[in-house]
């Protein structure tokens, strides 16, 4: 059987593969529709928090994702703000796909879905008032 330093040996390197998929799917959520950042976001700052301290304070000092993940981690909730930004901009990008694949309805349902279901996650995300 295996001791907890064992665990942590090979816990390390994949839960900072896991923070680094994230993060790089939080940065293609940005422009893609229906991927939303935020939850990505929040998850590499979970996964970097127990593999890398030094990559999650780089992920808390960075302008564009910081505030967000010290929002979550001060009070395990989005600022208001931030959802309606996430939210705004995958309607927009959404609308903007559907109209560029106008000549490829199951394209054009594929995007309303997967900003559907993007939507749907940051819709649910806690947030608190200011």
């Amino acid at each position: 059987m295996s001791d907890k330093r064992e665990t942590h040996r090979w816990l390390r390197p994949v839960l900072w593969v896991a923070g680094t998929l994230a993060l790089l799917l939080g940065i293609i959520g940005i422009v893609v529709p229906g991927l939303p950042t935020t939850p990505f976001v929040l998850l590499a700052g979970a996964c970097y928090m127990r593999a890398s301290p030094r990559a999650h304070a780089w992920l808390l000092r960075n302008r564009t994702f910081g505030p967000i993940l010290r929002e979550w981690e001060q009070h395990h909730s989005v600022a208001p703000r931030v959802k309606r930004i996430a939210l705004a901009t995958m309607a927009l990008t959404a609308s903007f796909s559907i109209w560029f694949f106008a000549e490829t309805p199951w394209l054009q349902g594929l995007v309303l879905g997967a900003m559907l279901v993007g939507a749907t996650v940051v819709w649910r995300l806690p947030s608190r008032q200011d």
